[in-house]
């Protein structure tokens, strides 16, 4: 069996835990922030948070020529602490949120896929932890 890497990205959020909370686990927002690049977009999702529970959100391209459903089931459900899951297909992913002095540090760690460049997953989830901040900080 190959070697499972794993990648994190991080970023602290100028916000309170439980915004931060909120605005991670709500389709509404969900939608808002959740893409890579300015040509996608998340068009719906949906939120069943608790473990057990499942979670969908459709991402496209926004001028329709591709997308994907990223889902999963939770594994670990602490609000305002920690989030764990396993993504269609087996791989997992960690998020933990740690409220310092008003702002959110946002830890995701996930195990890689073997389709494309370990830089270019990282870059991708980066950049969609990196409009989370945004979202949350001018919202």
């Amino acid at each position: 069996m190959p070697d499972i890497k794993s990648i994190t990205v991080e970023a602290t959020v100028e916000a309170p835990i439980a915004k931060v909370w909120q605005y991670w686990t709500e389709p509404e927002h969900i939608m808002q922030w959740n893409n890579a690049s300015d040509d996608w977009h998340t068009p719906r999702a949906t939120m069943d948070l608790q473990e057990g529970g499942r979670f969908n959100s459709r991402m496209e391209a926004k001028d329709g020529s591709e997308g994907f459903d990223f889902n999963g089931v939770f594994t670990k459900v602490v609000p305002h602490k920690q989030l764990e899951y396993t993504m269609e297909g087996g791989r997992t992913v960690s998020i933990t949120f740690d409220e310092r002095d008003g702002t959110t540090h946002v830890v995701e760690t996930f195990e890689a896929e073997n389709e494309n460049p370990l830089e270019m997953q990282q870059q991708g989830w980066q950049s969609i932890l990196h409009n989370f901040k945004t979202y949350v900080e001018t919202h």
